[in-house]
């Protein structure tokens, strides 16, 4: 089989490693990949805009789509309406994570837990609302923010001043039209995956990652510098309680309103003193969660995809290995702000580890920084310990100028004991 497999990060090179290893796929083109999809066998990176021609010209037998925003603008239902095969959300379904505001009144419609909130399009009603909460708040941009449209201000005046940055300064441009705001929970918080065909659900093993840049979760919220699987605060119980109280409800009310949700669905969650509550939705998989979750799948991915797309989900067995999985992500300096690129990276060659590459490009036979969050280094294990040994033993030969990654992955699991 011939696949079209669309994004450029690390969640991306993870995918083409695992789906290259199934005998039944020819080739994967990746559009627009990286330096690390450059050099995966049986992967070839294409710089192409229309997905639909490529695949149409080029006779794709599936597409599989990594990011969020085409699945938001409705590339699924393009590629079916002339019947060709393709793995993600339809633009309604992906409404879970591309509309906070679609999201929470959905949650509310079919009883499935989350924090309190109100949702406002206009700044005034807004802002009178904020005046009256005597407890501390969180600010969503209803809309695709680039996983920076949550704001978790510690003082009234802050999210004040937050609130203007979205509505009126436009922060978010047209991301902040719409803004949600809600109670601010406390707790632990977890990643849990699932695959969906619309009315079947798989689990994966949960997962926990790492927002923050710097050590003891210091610093600006980034995109994710690391995570972990199976996250050992997911017990048997919690994982129960989240596939019946969220996921379930979510896939069964997806389907009663017309819109069956098919693909991956992320769910954030938060261990509450009240329960598991939802913190959010996205329409695929979680970024660095996936460079944890493909290691530790032993089944064959386009199985699992073909499965997915067909409606035959509770059909295909999916095998996960007994083992632990550890990802520590190499950024540029200065990430999550201002960062320079181009960058030579050394020493990838000397390394035995397993690495994904995010933001990295292939320019005459060497790898250079393009991103800002560079390079995923994999470690794995018996167990999450054994797993950060091998990960931070396996970055020690990569280098490049000011790079920066935390060395703290993991340790909520570690604090706990030595698992």
């Amino acid at each position: 089989m011939k696949l079209l497999l669309i994004g450029s990060g690390g969640r991306e090179h993870a995918m083409a490693w695992k789906l290259a290893q199934s005998e039944r796929v020819e080739h994967i083109y990746v559009a627009p990949g990286n330096g690390g999809t450059a050099t995966t066998a049986k992967c070839s990176n294409i710089l192409e805009e229309n997905y639909l021609q490529f695949a149409q010209d080029n006779n794709i037998d599936l597409t599989v789509v990594g990011p969020e925003i085409p699945l938001a603008e409705g590339i699924v239902d393009d590629f079916e309406a002339v019947g060709l095969k393709i793995w993600g959300p339809s633009k309604a379904a992906a409404q879970l994570e591309a509309s906070k505001a679609f999201s929470k009144d959905f949650m509310q419609r079919h009883k499935v837990p989350t924090a309190a909130f109100e949702s406002f399009h206009n700044y005034d009603a807004a802002l009178a609302y904020l005046e009256k909460q005597e407890d501390k708040v969180v600010l969503k941009a209803s809309g695709l923010a680039a996983g920076k449209g949550v704001i978790l201000p510690e003082t009234k005046e802050e999210a004040k001043a937050a609130l203007k940055e979205l509505m009126l300064d436009k922060v978010f441009a047209s991301a902040g039209e719409t803004v949600v705001i809600e109670e601010r929970l406390e707790g632990p918080e977890l990643s849990i995956f699932a695959f969906s065909d619309g009315k079947n659900i798989q689990l994966m093993p949960a997962c926990q990652d790492h927002k923050r840049a710097l050590d003891g979760d210091e610093g600006l919220n980034t995109g994710g510098m690391g995570a972990y699987a199976p996250a050992p605060l997911a017990t048997q119980d919690i994982i129960d309680e989240v596939r019946d109280t969220i996921i379930l409800p979510t896939i069964n009310g997806m389907k009663a309103e017309g819109t069956p949700y098919v693909g991956v669905l992320y769910t954030g969650v938060m261990l509450t003193k009240n329960g598991v509550k939802t913190i959010e939705f996205n329409c695929r998989f979680g970024d660095p969660e996936t460079e944890v979750l493909m290691p530790l799948l032993e089944s064959d991915l386009l199985d699992v995809l073909e499965a997915s797309v067909e409606g035959r989900l509770d059909k295909q067995t999916i095998v996960w290995k007994d083992e632990a999985a550890v990802t520590v992500v190499l950024a540029s300096g200065g990430y999550p702000q201002a960062y320079e690129k181009g960058k030579t990276i050394k020493g990838l060659a000397h390394t035995d580890n397993l690495v994904f590459h995010a933001g990295t490009t292939l320019e005459d036979g060497s790898y250079k920084t393009s991103g800002g969050r560079v390079l995923n280094v994999i470690g794995m294990g018996q167990t999450i310990k054994e797993a950060v040994d091998d990960a931070y033993q396996g970055l020690k030969t990569i280098d490049f100028d000011a790079m920066h990654y935390r060395k703290d992955i993991a340790f909520q699991a570690l604090a706990k004991k030595d698992r």
